[in-house]
């Protein structure tokens, strides 16, 4: 992983620990399943993401399998960045 990709997904974790300090992220893979996460969550991370890291999720990307962990999340940015 280049030092670019690592202060990226770092970037991610860190908006995501903001949004739920007590999930374990690198562990939990049913983030909207469990319910940890709600639209308002969802909406709320779609901007962190776009005001922090550059990266737009189109409206079409908002489906659970992409917010369930922080490995799917981190795959979803990295797919859209190669996009733009």
């Amino acid at each position: 992983m280049t030092p670019e990709r690592k202060q990226k997904m770092s970037e991610l974790l860190k908006i995501l620990q903001e949004m739920h300090p007590e999930v374990d992220y690198n562990t939990h893979q049913t983030l909207i399943d469990d319910k940890v996460f709600d639209s308002f969550d969802v909406i709320t991370l779609v901007a962190e993401v776009n005001d922090r890291m550059d990266v737009a999720i189109p409206a079409e990307e908002l489906v659970p399998e992409n917010f369930n962990s922080y490995a799917a999340l981190s795959a979803l940015v990295e797919r859209l960045e190669e996009e733009q």
